[in-house]
């Protein structure tokens, strides 16, 4: 579980990466071609080309923290290319790593009444 204090921002890298990068790599992008700092605590999310995998990078103030998923089936979501990031919730982010649509969750069951 990631514990995200107030005030952290999560940032979708739009578009593919090159998911054999570590966060050597990861952090090099984050900087320049995001134009952000990878060690501001904020989470960076890139996806790979077949869309099944996903890697998440933070620093969380000790130390460079990488977080990869892989989704057995399917796909994660993701937004097109047009911009280079796009920033997410992170009740967001929990929709994604779970592999549901997190621009528009669906419940799945609503109570008909309070009895």
């Amino acid at each position: 579980m990631i514990l995200l204090a107030g005030g952290v921002k999560v940032w979708l890298a739009t578009g593919h990466t090159d998911m054999r990068k570590g966060f050597p790599g990861l952090s090099l992008q984050v900087q320049e071609a995001l134009k952000h700092d990878p060690h501001s605590g904020h989470l960076f999310v890139f996806r790979g080309r077949g869309g099944g995998l996903i890697k998440v990078i933070w620093h969380d103030g000790q130390g460079a923290c990488l977080l990869t998923k892989r989704l057995e089936r399917g796909r994660f979501v993701w937004p097109s290319a047009v911009e280079r990031t796009l920033v997410i919730t992170p009740a967001q982010l929990g929709y994604l790593l779970e592999g549901i649509d997190w621009r528009m969750p669906q419940k799945t069951w609503r109570p008909s009444s309070a009895g």
